[in-house]
């Protein structure tokens, strides 16, 4: 085989490109935003991780709608500019919240928006653009898995600089530059935006060079129509506005659609007669671990909201010569997956050529331990210590490496069991399965941060009592853990189904 078969296309580096300044918008908002929320718009902790679990639970939701619309009516390529360009509206948005932050009948309103913005862009971006991935190959291509992975290594390069740059701009202290942050974010959208449009028709081909990503031959031309699109984007952008709005300050419905989802997609697929037996139970193996999942995600996700509130207020972050901004901690994670995910890869191999790889399950119950100790690390080095203490940042650090760890066990492994067990006709269906499961344990996420204690206060869920720190961790390592333990003892009977 020539060397110029075995390089990629360019066309993935501009996908590359897209989705890192993409990722760095998303996660550069999430490490400010209920920084914002609490010393800037000066909310409560609660408020803030209520907002917190509202906005990624329905940042999840809405792509399930962006999915649809661009398979039948915009293609890929229009559906990720569109939405690229709502969300950097979203960040301006946010920016002149940040600017009027002391005058709550302007930033209120802006900051209402500015979310309902990011979260209805997202629909139409993320779903879109790691389909077109995978159409730049022919099928069957062996450099399609070395593809997504030079492709997730953009998306955890935008992790990390995120947080650093929107950080070091707007977490500075004064409450009026986290405008700044919300700037960075919107110019890096733009950025996104900018890069698809000027190599999409050069470089987004496939093998036989023809333009990937377009719109189905067979879609109604009237709905291409940019006033068309504008006009629709519109409303759905103020559907969305409503909707997190509603969730937050009005009754909190998301749980309970989230769940409609689930049993709804369930019906629709078990009722199905033309899937066999067999099938039936591979899909029955999916439903199980997207339940399992719902406990990691709901426990990881506390790295937005009460970690968080644990950099700013409990961790010493001063090294003498400079003062490491809380949200700089929020890019630990994707630092930890570009370094730790060859070892992960290297250790499945090494155990595959031996026969003693775990099974996919087994290895996503380790995941939910490997989270769990994670989380007991941090308790232990805050067991004692009195309100007000902080610790060293080294009992964050290693809770991040730990929980990164888990999360190279579970969410890689997550997906590719979805692709390998979901049948044909219903394969995105039940990725849509594994979204809202994801939507589901963000909300929860915020619930959880609701818990985290603050002065005297002292709070409970289903009957367990937090009044101090190391109980609030402690927390999340029962959980976590228990689990995890119940998903090792199904893992066997998970793999017989997975198998028959």
């Amino acid at each position: 085989m020539s060397a110029a078969a075995e390089k990629h296309p360019k066309g993935l580096y501009v996908l590359f490109a897209t989705e890192m300044w993409e990722r760095f918008n998303y996660y550069g908002m999430r490490a400010i935003l209920v920084l914002f929320l609490t010393k800037a718009l000066l909310f409560d902790k609660v408020f803030a991780s209520q907002v917190y679990g509202s906005y990624t639970g329905l940042i999840y939701l809405t792509p399930l709608l962006g999915g649809y619309i661009a398979d039948r009516y915009w293609g890929n390529n229009k559906s990720i500019i569109a939405g690229g360009l709502v969300m950097a509206i979203g960040e301006f948005f946010l920016f002149f919240c940040g600017n009027y932050y002391d005058n709550a009948v302007i930033a209120t309103p802006l900051f209402y928006i500015g979310l309902g913005c990011m979260i209805a862009g997202n629909g139409f971006f993320k779903p879109n653009i790691s389909s077109l991935v995978g159409q730049l190959y022919k099928k069957g291509d062996s450099k399609i898995d070395a593809a997504y992975t030079i492709f997730y290594m953009g998306i955890n390069t935008g992790g990390a600089l995120g947080p650093i740059v929107c950080g070091y701009f707007g977490d500075t202290g004064s409450k009026g530059d986290f405008k700044w942050a919300f700037l960075a974010g919107g110019i890096a959208m733009l950025l996104s935006v900018v890069t698809q449009m000027l190599f999409q028709k050069k470089y987004l081909v496939n093998a036989e060079g023809a333009s990937i990503g377009e719109a189905p031959a067979n879609a109604p031309k009237f709905f291409q129509k940019i006033p068309v699109m504008v006009g629709f984007l519109f409303l759905i952008s103020l559907l969305t506005i409503a909707l997190v709005y509603i969730d937050i300050k009005v009754v909190s419905y998301l749980f309970w659609l989230l769940l409609a989802c689930i049993l709804f997609i369930s019906f629709i697929i078990f009722s199905d007669s033309t899937l066999n037996g067999i099938e039936k139970k591979k899909v029955a193996v999916l439903f199980t671990v997207s339940f399992f999942v719902i406990f990691f995600w709901s426990a990881f996700e506390q790295a937005g909201a009460s970690l968080t509130y644990f950099a700013s207020e409990n961790t010493e972050r001063n090294l003498g010569f400079f003062e490491v901004p809380t949200s700089f901690f929020q890019s630990l994670n994707s630092i930890f997956v570009v370094t730790l995910a060859p070892l992960v890869a290297w250790i499945w191999i090494k155990l595959g050529k031996i026969n003693k790889e775990p099974s996919s399950p087994f290895k996503m119950a380790m995941g939910l331990m490997l989270l769990a100790l994670g989380y007991l690390w941090i308790a232990t080095g805050v067991k004692g210590v009195g309100t007000g203490v902080k610790v060293s940042m080294i009992w964050l650090v290693g809770m991040y490496m730990m929980h990164t760890f888990g999360e190279l066990c579970l969410s890689p492994i997550g997906l590719s069991l979805f692709n390998k067990l979901a049948p044909f006709k219903f394969a995105s269906l039940l990725m849509a399965v594994w979204f809202t499961a994801n939507a589901f344990a963000n909300k929860l996420a915020g619930v959880f941060s609701a818990l985290y204690p603050e002065g005297d206060k002292v709070t409970s869920f289903a009957g367990y009592q937090i009044s101090n720190l190391h109980e609030f961790f402690m927390f999340f390592v029962f959980m976590a853990g228990l689990a995890s333990i119940i998903l090792f003892f199904l893992s066997r009977k998970l793999k017989g189904l997975m198998e028959n």
